[in-house]
């Protein structure tokens, strides 16, 4: 059985996710962004992704830093989200072949 607990944190991070995505729209719904924030707002995905990926240019396992190497591949050549596909697809499946 789930503990109380457990759905009480599930569902708190499921509401501010929610928040912080409809925020943005209810902030800036009004309002036209001027080039620079334009470019930041663009940007952001991105960066996003350098932090998920980031910790493993430190990991010492042999499947995480392929699975760096193909992601690295894979941006160089495509947008952001056939590389998310690649990246997890490479991620998932080099974890499971034997070491």
């Amino acid at each position: 059985m789930i503990s109380s607990a457990t759905v009480l944190t599930i569902l708190s991070m499921a509401s501010v996710t929610y928040l912080t995505r409809i925020g943005g729209y209810v902030l800036l719904r009004n309002r036209t962004l001027g080039p620079r924030a334009t470019a930041v707002m663009e940007a952001a995905p991105g960066c996003v992704l350098i932090a998920l990926i980031a910790p493993n240019f430190v990991s010492r396992n042999p499947a995480d830093l392929l699975a760096l190497a193909v992601t690295v591949m894979a941006a160089t050549r495509l947008s952001m989200l056939p590389t998310i596909l690649i990246a997890v697809a490479a991620a998932g499946l080099l974890r499971h072949l034997p070491t």
